[in-house]
């Protein structure tokens, strides 16, 4: 089993086909998120601070920090979010940027091994950040798409893939070090999106053996009941091989899909997992007796 190891200073946390599914919290990024961009600008990280820790205790194992914020130092603001975050957090975290400096600067002031997020098969891309997960020793997230754009056939999708875990093998990146991921489409455009990804997966678990994450919530781009829509391809991804997703953990549809899919590919050994989180706190017989009461009561008063 290939097993992809990330690390804070005192935390670690493995990715693996035979391990619990992985949430990436995605919330620190500024994109789309104008209060928090500006915050982020003016050097004041307390909504990074209360969204890190909301994420943790919601039950992200790994933090998505992104920095992405026009006209602003980007290299800067990434670096001081990690110093921040590991101090009030032990939870690893992926390093996110479009901007290989901002990457470098990430890299540079982080204790422990840390997902960089991302390379593509991009031939610039590679160059670039290639080396600097061999200097620093991280794992990265490789994403399908290079120089043509991003294709919407699944063989072309899978040769890119195969391509960048060929090519950080030459730079001496060994593939359980890559992360693939497939390229989630929204499946309003694309109504084959989700069966693409699917089949995407399932190849590169069987053929390359590397562990896989996504954007879960592209999917739903432009649907409504984004949230259900999410669960749904969630628990399908990880049945279908997937290992790992960057998603919002604060949804606790998103949360109940992933644990219920872990019990059933039998990654909660003993259930234990769920049984913490879904137990009835009254010990009243589990958290559907409340409900077959009810339904009781009503045949009850129909019949009388």
């Amino acid at each position: 089993m290939t097993h992809t190891v990330i690390s804070s200073r005192s935390k670690e946390v493995i990715i693996g086909f035979d391990q619990p599914f992985v949430v990436i919290g995605e919330r620190i990024n500024p994109t789309g998120r104008k209060l928090l961009a500006e915050e982020m600008k003016a050097g004041d990280y307390s909504r990074v601070q209360s969204d890190a820790l909301a994420q943790v205790a919601a039950g992200a194992q790994v933090l998505d920090v992104n920095a992405g914020i026009p006209l602003a130092d980007e290299p800067a603001i990434l670096a001081e979010s990690i110093k921040l975050l590991q101090s009030i957090t032990d939870v690893p975290l992926c390093i996110d940027s479009s901007i290989v400096e901002a990457l470098e600067a990430g890299l540079e002031v982080y204790e422990g091994k840390a997902l960089l997020n991302s390379v593509t098969g991009e031939e610039e891309r590679l160059e670039r950040v290639l080396p600097l997960v061999k200097k620093y020793g991280c794992a990265v997230v490789a994403i399908s798409n290079d120089d043509t754009g991003i294709s919407e056939d699944v063989n072309v999708r899978f040769d890119v893939a195969k391509k960048i875990v060929e090519r950080a093998m030459d730079f001496g990146i060994p593939a359980s070090d890559v992360i693939v991921d497939p390229l989630v489409m929204p499946i309003g455009a694309i109504n084959s999106a989700g069966q693409q990804v699917m089949q995407i997966v399932k190849r590169l678990r069987d053929e390359l053996k590397v562990n896989t994450t996504c954007g879960a919530s592209n999917l739903s781009f432009g649907l409504p009941n984004r949230n259900g829509l999410n669960s749904a391809f969630i628990s399908m991804a990880i049945g279908s091989g997937m290992t790992s997703a960057i998603t919002n953990p604060l949804h606790s549809e998103l949360m109940q899909a992933v644990r219920g899919a872990n019990v059933v590919m039998g990654h909660d050994p003993e259930c234990s997992s769920w049984i913490h989180n879904y137990r009835d706190p009254a010990g009243g017989g589990g958290g559907n007796a409340p409900e077959r009461g009810r339904r009781g009561g009503r045949r009850r008063r129909e019949r009388g």
